[in-house]
């Protein structure tokens, strides 16, 4: 690319600059997205964000290292609905793991790459408040431990963060109405996140294109997807398995005021910044 071609990419960037300066983005980094090698360009992606004035928010999973921990110590991972069967022991694990692994490398990446940012926990610094999710299997409730539903977020320390140039990094975990510590999916997280920040955008890291409409069909995606078709593609099996979650999360935060949310291939380098500042984007946009 030529200094010419440069200018002009800096060009086509510069409407939605003006857009996004000073509004929240949240992103939902996990899964299968953080075993990416493209992790250092979304981290470089969010320090650039924080730069050009705009407000990013990391909200991050963890499952598989969580999974590989508990396997580390003998114990055998187990889910029902697609949650996490969580016991004390088990919790005890997903703190370690989501805050103090998986949040404090995300923090220290950014910090090594020149940006600013600190960890935040759902409970200690009293952002996630939940209460205890029940699983309802045909006429009877199935206790599945310490699995949170949000029952309110509490943006301030996140905001306060934002307001200093500091990027937040989430650890999803919840303060229970006991004042015990609650595992919380971190797609559900992020949603009632991006709702409470009044987010303009709210975007999924994947590692999928986006939604296909022919799963068999990588030229089949679905550039745009209003609300109100999003259940549809689920009874028909469109959207299946661990995307269901991620999408519905998306729909739920559209309906409740967020602007647009995005499922983006976190496998692509700079996909984030492809997705906000080009005219074709990448993934799949879900709009009221």
């Amino acid at each position: 690319m030529d200094v010419v071609q440069k200018a002009e990419v800096l060009i086509e960037a510069l409407p939605y600059l003006r857009r996004f300066k000073g509004k929240v983005v949240v992103v939902k980094y996990g899964g299968s997205a953080m075993t990416s090698p493209t992790e250092e360009g979304l981290l470089l992606d969010l320090i650039f964000l924080e730069t050009v004035g705009v407000r990013p928010v990391l909200v991050h999973g963890g499952g598989h290292a969580i999974s590989r921990r508990m396997e580390e110590e003998g114990l055998e991972a187990k889910f029902v609905q697609g949650l996490r069967v969580t016991d004390e022991r088990t919790m005890k694990i997903v703190e370690e793991t989501l805050f103090g692994e998986v949040n404090k490398g995300l923090v220290e990446g950014i910090k090594k790459l020149g940006g600013r940012a600190e960890g935040l926990s759902g409970k200690e610094h009293k952002i996630l408040h939940v209460r205890r999710h029940k699983v309802k299997v045909q006429d009877y409730e199935l206790d599945i431990g310490f699995v949170g539903d949000v029952r309110k977020v509490e943006p301030e320390p996140i905001l306060r963060l934002c307001g200093r140039g500091v990027i937040p990094v989430v650890a999803p975990i919840g303060l229970g109405e006991d004042g015990r510590a609650y595992n919380v999916n971190a797609d559900t997280a992020a949603g009632e996140i991006a709702v409470a920040l009044g987010a303009e955008k709210l975007a999924f890291l994947t590692d999928v294109e986006g939604i296909l409409r022919d799963p068999d069909d990588p030229g089949s995606l679905i550039s745009t997807l209003p609300v109100g078709d999003v259940e549809e593609l689920i009874g028909r099996g469109t959207i299946k398995g661990g995307m269901i979650p991620k999408v519905r999360a998306c729909a739920e935060a559209v309906r409740r005021g967020v602007p647009k949310a995005h499922i983006v291939d976190g496998r692509v380098p700079h996909a984030l910044l492809l997705e906000m500042f080009t005219d074709k984007g990448v993934g799949t946009e879900i709009v009221p």
